[in-house]
């Protein structure tokens, strides 16, 4: 069939059932149904004396755990292209893909990073990260040590990838540092420490977006540089400030997506009445191009066919054609942008972009208590999009080594799809039926290629 039949189709699938169905029949009917038209799941928080995560799914309602032991003994700091980024005591950083177990090693933290990311003097005694203040030692060195939960905090903040670390290409990770003008990267299986780098804004770099090949650092104000190019040609990054991108003024809780290959901006436009200390707001979106001689932001009132997912804690926000019972022209916040601090339920909001309204949603479950959602993810199961086991001979130079572990085990219901029902080969297996529990412990069969 035309390419261009397949695509209208494609468009008018009614449910993720349909999709992944349409998708398995062929690779010219999957390419006509791109990834991005896959709904994501809200990641929760985990424990990290634990092995499980859990995460929810928003289309069907449901929530579902998986076994993972990469990540106990670590701390979440970001998620990027289907991936976690994990951070262990030693300021070593594994990235994770959680719905296949592939893992890529990142190099760790050392003397550099620490100086430019906390205010607070670090240093690494027998493999552990200490706060110094003068000459001490024994007791008063051990009571200083850093924390498992402080490493954010002291290190890295947030790590974002330019591509998947087993997708053939280039994968640069750049990391946001705890309290810095400084941003880190690396280049995924070929870099052996972190090359730090100025980003020339006058505050501390809160977020980092990848859009257009270009990694950009946002500063606590808004202001925003472009740090690293993938289409660079210098052997050292140099920073290039925007000052045409200054945030609207008034616009609070600001986050950013790259989405049909521009740059987005989310946020809050509140408005307050002192006579009785209430308030409220209206969410906005704004866009630029940054092929643009002097990129500006441009209101936007609809955004089509588009629904926008926004993370509240990691900068990791996504959008797509909406497929799978989620509305168009719609966001879908991973937590309420002014929600109860005392309510330790979660809750979603979900805003009307061309109304501006909210409306925050009923918790998933009164018993999934804790802190607010880490943010959405969406389910990355192939290597380069396409499904199917890391073939290591296909990788180029540039391209990270990726250890395949164990398939983590989904705690859900079995919907009577069993290992026969799975084909590797023809890619039969589907981000949207493994996280809705339709097939639910990812088993693979091998086919013969012509069959």
């Amino acid at each position: 069939m035309p390419k261009e039949l397949l695509e209208s189709i494609g468009k008018r699938l009614a449910s993720g059932h349909d999709v992944a169905s349409f998708r398995s029949a062929c690779s010219p009917w999957r390419a006509a149904v791109p990834f991005a038209t896959f709904g994501p799941l809200l990641l929760l928080p985990f424990d990290p004396d634990s092995d499980t995560v859990s995460f929810y799914c928003f289309s069907e309602k449901t929530a579902f755990s998986l076994t993972l032991p990469d990540v106990r003994g670590k701390v979440p700091c970001g998620s990027s292209c289907g991936w976690l980024a994990l951070m262990d005591e030693a300021a070593s950083v594994t990235l994770l893909n959680p719905f296949t177990g592939a893992r890529v090693g990142l190099p760790p933290a050392d003397d550099h990073v620490a100086a430019a990311s906390s205010w607070e003097r670090a240093s690494k005694v027998h493999g552990r990260w200490f706060l110094r203040s003068g000459n001490i030692s024994g007791n008063a060195l051990a009571a200083n040590a850093i924390k498992l939960e402080e490493m954010m905090g002291v290190f890295f903040h947030e790590i974002v990838l330019s591509a998947p670390p087993d997708a053939g290409r280039e994968c640069v990770a750049m990391a946001v540092l705890a309290s810095s003008t400084e941003v880190a990267f690396c280049r995924a299986g070929v870099d052996s420490a972190w090359t730090l780098l100025d980003t020339k804004l006058e505050c501390s770099v809160a977020s980092i977006v990848h859009c257009q090949d270009k990694f950009l650092a946002i500063d606590v104000t808004g202001e925003i540089s472009i740090v690293f190019s993938s289409n660079a040609t210098d052997a050292t990054p140099t920073a290039t400030p925007l000052p045409s991108l200054s945030p609207p003024s008034g616009l609070c809780h600001r986050s950013y997506l790259e989405s049909d290959g521009e740059l987005h901006m989310v946020g809050a436009m509140v408005s307050t009445f002192h006579d009785t200390e209430e308030f409220t707001y209206r969410t906005m979106i704004y866009k630029c191009n940054l092929l643009d001689r002097a990129p500006e932001w441009t209101r936007v009132k609809d955004v089509g066919d588009l629904t926008l997912f926004v993370s509240k804690n990691f900068s990791e926000s996504l959008s797509g054609t909406s497929v799978s019972k989620y509305k168009k022209n719609i966001i879908y916040f991973s937590e309420p942008l002014y929600g109860d601090p005392f309510d330790l339920a979660h809750r979603l909001e979900v805003a009307d972009i061309a109304a501006g309204t909210s409306k925050v949603k009923k918790p998933f479950s009164e018993k999934m208590l804790g802190s607010e959602a880490l943010g959405w993810i969406r389910p990355n199961l192939w290597k380069g999009g396409a499904i199917g086991k890391y073939d290591e001979k296909s990788q180029t130079e540039a391209s990270p080594k990726v250890t395949d572990a164990p398939e983590p085990a989904a705690e859900v219901k079995d919907a009577g799809v069993s290992g026969r029902d799975i084909c590797e080969h023809h890619s039969c297996i589907t981000d949207e039926l493994f996280a809705t529990g339709i097939i639910p412990n990812r088993q693979i069969v091998i086919c013969n290629e012509n069959d």
